[in-house]
C-alpha cells in the first residue's frame, strides 16, 4: 500500500489538545509542555489510555476511523535534553509512544485504525524555525527510525513554521521508509510565522521532498480561511487541527487560564473551511480543544 492509499476512502477521526487538556483540564505537571515523558510510567499511560478512549469513542459515533497519534511532539534532541533524556532514552520514549498508541488504536478496531508517529518542531512551535532542509532531515532522523522500528503507519510533523524544517522531515521519513504528513501553522492572517503563504510553502515541498499529504494545525479556522485562494495545491490538504481559541500565538502563549474559545464559532468556521477544502479527511483538535470539541467537529456526541 502507497502512503496515498493508507488514508484513501474513509474519513479518520484524531485527538485534540492533548497537552493543554491534561495541564489545564486535568491537573497534570507537564515540565516544557511536553507529555511523552507520560509513556515511562504506569499512572501516566494510564492517563494517555483514558484521555485516547474519548476519540475513539467519537470516531465510532461518527463512524470513521481512528488515527492514534503519539504523544512525541516535544520527543526530540533539544527539548530531551532538557527533561534530562539522551539518545537511547529518547528511542525507548519513542517506541514505547508507538506502543501504547498501537494498543489503542487496536482496542478501537484494527480495520478502522492507524498510528501516526508525531514530530514536533526543533524550537518552538509559535517561532520561524531554520533554513538548512539537510540539518532538519539529520535533526529529526532518530525519532522518525524509532517510530519505524516500533511499527508506526506514519509519520505526522505537526506545528511547522516554514518550508525547510518539513522538507527535512519528509526526507527523514522517505530514509525510513514511512508515509508522511506535514502540517503547518498559521498566524491569525493565513501567514506562516516565517511570512510564508501555505500555497508557496506546499509549493515549494511539491518541487523539493512532496509529503503524501498536508495540513493544518494550532491555529483557528477562521486564520486559516485567509490563506485559502482556490488554488489546486488545496486538494492535498488532509489534515485539520485547529485551535479553540480565535486568539493569537503570542496571546496564547501569555495565557494562565485556557481559553476554550466559543464552540459554535469553532464548528461553523471549520465548517466553511471545509466547504471550502472537501479533501480535509483527518480531523481533530490542538491547543484549547477537547474530546467535546472534536465531537462538535464531527457533528456527534462526546458522550455517544
Amino acid at each position: 500500500m502507497t502512503g496515498s492509499d493508507l488514508l484513501s476512502g474513509s474519513s479518520w477521526v484524531t485527538d485534540g489538545g492533548l497537552e493543554t487538556d491534561l495541564i489545564f483540564n486535568h491537573g497534570i505537571d507537564l515540565p516544557e509542555f511536553a507529555s511523552f515523558p507520560l509513556v515511562e510510567n504506569a499512572d501516566g499511560v494510564a492517563v494517555l489510555e483514558r484521555y485516547f478512549a474519548g476519540y475513539a469513542a467519537v470516531a465510532a459515533a461518527a463512524g470513521a476511523g481512528l488515527l492514534v497519534e503519539t504523544p512525541t511532539w516535544r520527543a526530540n534532541p533539544d527539548w530531551g535534553q532538557v527533561l534530562g533524556y539522551d539518545a537511547a532514552g529518547l528511542d525507548r520514549a519513542n517506541r514505547a509512544a508507538v506502543d501504547l498508541a498501537r494498543r489503542v488504536a487496536t482496542a478501537s478496531g484494527p480495520e478502522r485504525s492507524l498510528v501516526s508517529g508525531v514530530v514536533g518542531p526543533r524550537g518552538d512551535g509559535y517561532l520561524a524555525g531554520g533554513e538548512d532542509p539537510d540539518e532538519a532531515a539529520d535533526y529529526h532522523a532518530a525519532q522518525v527510525r524509532s517510530f519505524a522500528a516500533a511499527g508506526a503507519d506514519l509519520v505526522h510533523a505537526m506545528t511547522m513554521t516554514g518550508p525547510a524544517e518539513g522538507i527535512g522531515v519528509v526526507r527523514a521519513a522517505r530514509d525510513s521508509g514511512l508515509p508522511v504528513a506535514v502540517s503547518f501553522t498559521v498566524e491569525t492572517d493565513g501567514l506562516l510565522p516565517d511570512g510564508s503563504t501555505l500555497a508557496a510553502t506546499l509549493s515549494r515541498l511539491e518541487a523539493e521532498a512532496p509529503a503524501d499529504w498536508y495540513g493544518v494545525n494550532c491555529a483557528h479556522p477562521t486564520h486559516v480561511l485567509p490563506a485559502l485562494d482556490g488554488g489546486a495545491w488545496q486538494e492535498r490538504l488532509r489534515f485539520f487541527r485547529p485551535n479553540a481559541s480565535t486568539m493569537s500565538h503570542a496571546e496564547l502563549d501569555e495565557m494562565e487560564v485556557l481559553d476554550a474559545g466559543d464552540l459554535g464559532l469553532l464548528s461553523s468556521s471549520a465548517g466553511s473551511l471545509r466547504n471550502q477544502v472537501p479533501t480535509l479527511a483527518v480531523i481533530g483538535g490542538c491547543c484549547g480543544t477537547d474530546s467535546r470539541h472534536v465531537a462538535a467537529l464531527w457533528g456527534v456526541s462526546p458522550e455517544s
